[in-house]
């Protein structure tokens, strides 16, 4: 295989940042420099936000002056709309930064000139460009110029000298045509010509809508190639580019409080992993939401910012039904440590909710985020689409460090019925909530089924909400198994009542036994006096007997030396 022979001194492709969210990245340093880009779409694709952006933001961010040249909306509505998007258009016309100028082509005119160029435009356009030494040309859009024009051999050859004539002059250029019906735009050659093609579309799929960006075409330079999606909001043009999202993200071993001491128990006594993702999972009723919301309080506490996306309730709801369990998340909302996201899946697409999303946390910038739950967004897309979605939320909150709650609601005990769109592969610990019968009465189970990197319990807790917060209590595990609520209590008042009949007959037989001992020691001290007594009489026999013998002794001693 012959090696690849590098020329010396040939860089990269230079290039000019649009400064538009996320496009950037997925073109890895903006559009060609110097050369005509083509932005192609139908109606209400963005193809003019697009283009009016890429000259602001240039003018604005970059030092580039940039011409604006509409061949359809006036002046006055352009500034109008893009208003709406907080871009003050009068502003950088009055500082030389921008040129507007609307050509106003006539069809009837066209149509009755024998011959047909573009010399008056390049003579219009270079004096714009000359007058504040303008950098980006922006041309939209470029049908309206060979409107009613039939000879196509005209329309192409005009075609390549506009590009040409751009290319020459050294502009880093946008034109926008509107898409054909067999070809990328209404006359099939601009594609061919411009350095760098962009397909905007609008689609409608269920009824839901979404706006995607695709680079079709970018010569010189490594593009992402997939379709983006993206939106169109007061900020302008937000993309959410997945190929951006890093995977080698680090990992911290700092730890972080649930918000319910006896959970933080239950997982090595401290809680959480920073920037780790959890997933509480559990049917219907089982405190889910209770769980992320004594998250959020600690964490606020902590003096830390967190974003709440809740897909089911409103926020003066939850604030609401928080205060039953003691927590006051009102206080944090005013503070500015709480904001809530809330919007109803079916309202967009899930490549939409993506990008809002990511904007939200973006523009925010939160330290903790709860997404409540995770389990509607399968009303708005399959079971791949949703898998595929969560995934790659999860790697953008890990790629930013950001500890993230998922609440999941799932029917049968352990395992989930339906479609299999969880991420618990890639959930670093899973807390499982479940309804416990028994007698006619139903309690709250909590087991942690994993939590990666941390020692952590097995066991089964029951939980309880009181008006004071979630308090976690051993459940009754016995011959007859595990025992919450009434049944637990009553099954701890039967043994407490066979503890104390054990406690009492054991009492009786201590009694018993100290009486035993005390008339043993009785008994003892009247045999120690008896005894006494006789070893007294005893004494005094053998004393007396002796005393007796001496004197016969001393008898005996006198007879002898007598007879002697």
């Amino acid at each position: 295989m012959p090696k690849r022979v590098r020329v010396p001194g040939k860089i990269g492709l230079s290039k000019s940042p649009t400064g538009i969210s996320g496009f950037d990245d997925i073109t890895y340093g903006g559009l060609p420099k110097g050369r005509p880009t083509l932005v192609a779409g139908g109606a209400g694709t963005g193809k003019t936000v697009f283009a009016m952006e890429f000259i602001v933001h240039g003018a604005l961010e970059y030092n580039e002056p940039g011409v604006y040249v509409t061949f359809e909306e006036n002046i006055g509505d352009l500034k109008k709309n893009f208003a709406s998007l907080g871009y003050d258009l009068d502003m950088l016309i009055n500082d030389k930064k921008l040129v507007i100028d609307h050509v106003f082509v006539e069809r009837s005119q066209i149509e009755e000139t024998g011959e047909y160029n573009l010399e008056a435009l390049f003579i219009r356009l270079g004096y714009a460009i000359d007058s504040i030494g303008a950098k980006r040309v922006a041309l939209d859009t470029i049908e309206v110029l060979f409107a009613g024009l039939k000879d196509q051999a005209i329309v192409r050859s005009e075609l390549l000298r506009l590009f040409s004539w751009l290319k020459d002059r050294g502009i880093t250029a946008i034109v926008t045509g509107e898409k054909g019906e067999l070809t990328l735009t209404r006359y099939g050659l601009e594609e061919y010509v411009a350095d760098c093609v962009i397909l905007l579309d609008f689609r409608v799929t269920e009824q839901l809508a979404t706006r995607r960006l695709r680079i079709v075409k970018y010569r010189g330079s490594a593009h992402g190639a997939d379709e983006y999606p993206f939106l169109i909001g007061k900020d302008g043009i937000i993309i959410f580019p997945i190929t951006s999202i890093k995977t080698d993200y680090g990992t911290s071993k700092e730890r972080v409080s649930t918000g319910i001491p006896r959970m933080d128990g239950m997982l090595g006594d401290k809680g959480y992993y920073r920037g780790s993702t959890v997933l509480v999972s559990g049917t219907a009723g089982t405190g889910k939401t209770s769980i992320a919301a004594h998250f959020v309080d600690a964490a606020c506490r902590r003096g830390e910012k967190c974003l709440y996306f809740a897909f089911e309730e409103t926020q003066d709801q939850i604030i609401r039904n928080m205060e039953s369990v003691g927590l006051d998340l009102g206080q944090w909302v005013k503070k500015g440590s709480l904001k809530f996201h809330i919007a109803r899946p079916a309202l967009y697409g899930l490549e939409t909710h993506l990008v809002m999303m990511e904007n939200d946390i973006k523009k925010y910038d939160p330290v903790n985020v709860v997404i409540d739950p995770i389990t509607d967004f399968s009303a708005v897309g399959g079971g791949r689409e949703v898998k595929s979605m969560l995934t790659r939320l999860n790697d953008l909150m890990k790629s930013r460090g950001i500890t993230t709650l998922f609440t999941d609601l799932i029917r049968g005990d352990i395992r989930p019925e339906g479609q299999q769109f969880y991420i618990t592969s890639l959930i670093d610990t899973w807390i499982l909530l479940r309804n416990f019968e028994y007698n006619g009465e139903r309690n709250r189970g909590i087991t942690v089924l994993k939590s990666r990197g941390m020692a952590h319990s097995n066991q089964i807790r029951e939980f309880v909400m009181t008006d004071g917060g979630i308090e976690l209590i051993d459940p009754y595990i016995g011959p007859s198994g595990v025992l919450m609520g009434s049944a637990k209590l009553s099954q701890e008042a039967k043994d407490n009542a066979t503890l104390l009949g054990v406690k009492r007959d054991n009492e009786h037989k201590r009694n018993a036994l100290e009486e035993n001992r005390k008339e043993l020691e009785a008994k003892i001290a009247a045999l120690k006096a008896q005894y006494k007594v006789e070893e007294d009489k005893i004494v005094r026999d053998i004393e007396r007997t002796e005393q007796d013998l001496d004197i016969m002794l001393k008898d005996s001693e006198l007879m002898a030396r007598v007879r002697k």
